[in-house]
């Protein structure tokens, strides 16, 4: 399903502000740890059609994660109570969300799900154990090229197998402090971006992106960012990991007031890009007419 954000680069950690294959957490306030916006409707129709159509390729729990799950859904009850009372309607036992036009019973099945109803993120648990931290329970409707099945059950390092830089260097290394002594108080977030061939949220395969940039200008294609937050369960200690997508038309680009600025860092991030970082983004044969295409909409930025 596709669908459009709103309002569009609401994120741009491609304009210098973030930087590719790296760390980069920053700390977040309360109030926008979670980001219901006016596509929030959508989303959870697409999870909707996803849980119903084969639950298990988005939704995945190991036995003894109840208490995390729980403590999840109370954290994300509590912060859209608290934040976002113009658009959730608390009851007794439901939610309801009259922009979206749903009704969600908070005493029905597996309290991961429940949780991930309310939201536009997906909702992600990792649990410490001898071989670092790893996936026991996730609802993964919106993957950019990876899948729940391949990755469910795996430690950081299997997650991570294929990003460049990751395992066996500085990178990894630091994510495994980070987790060890992330505290329940601390809320931090991060950001990965991308290019895709469309706006679909549902991604769990490999992305194709044809080398050429439709008459040499942008449309057709799409940057995806990611806005990851993470912290520390206070009762069960595990890390709750959370993801939303935002995937802006390129062509939007366009004409958007700050697009010189924009499109500069982007580019710039293109043309920084290695081998095995262009392999891992799928851009090794579309990098170059990329770069030339945003070059007419950054010139008045360099």
């Amino acid at each position: 399903m596709e669908t459009r954000p709103n309002p569009p680069f609401t994120h741009s950690p491609y304009d210098g502000s973030s930087q590719p294959f790296a760390v980069g957490l920053k700390p977040v306030d309360e109030a926008v740890f979670l980001e219901p916006d006016t596509s929030l409707g959508a989303y959870l129709t697409e999870k909707e059609r996803l849980f119903s159509r084969d639950l298990e390729t988005v939704f995945r729990q190991e036995a003894d994660t109840e208490a995390a799950q729980a403590e999840v859904l109370d954290l994300v009850t509590g912060n859209l109570e608290r934040f976002h009372g113009g658009t959730y309607r608390f009851g007794s036992g439901t939610v309801e969300i009259p922009g979206a036009g749903r009704v969600v019973s908070l005493s029905e099945g597996p309290f991961l799900l429940t949780a991930s109803r309310l939201v536009q993120e997906d909702l992600i648990i990792m649990r410490p154990g001898p071989e670092g931290y790893r996936l026991v329970a996730a609802s993964l409707c919106f993957p950019s090229s990876w899948s729940l099945d391949e990755k469910f059950g795996q430690s950081m390092h299997g997650i991570h197998e294929n990003v460049p830089g990751f395992n066996g260097a500085r990178m990894g290394q630091t994510v495994a402090r980070l987790f060890d002594n992330l505290k329940p108080e601390q809320l931090v977030g991060r950001f990965n971006w991308s290019v895709y061939p469309d706006g679909n949220l549902h991604h769990p395969r490999p992305k194709q992106i044809r080398p050429e940039i439709s008459n040499g200008g942008l449309a057709r294609l799409f940057l995806r960012v990611e806005r990851q937050t993470l912290r520390r369960l206070p009762g069960s200690g595990d890390i709750l990991f959370t993801i939303k997508v935002h995937h802006d038309p390129l062509a939007a680009l366009e004409i958007h007031e700050d697009r010189e600025r924009l499109a500069a860092g982007l580019r710039q991030q293109l043309v920084d890009l290695d081998v095995d970082q262009l392999a891992y983004k799928g851009l090794v044969s579309t990098r170059d007419a990329l770069v030339k295409a945003l070059e007419g909409l950054s010139v008045a930025a360099q």
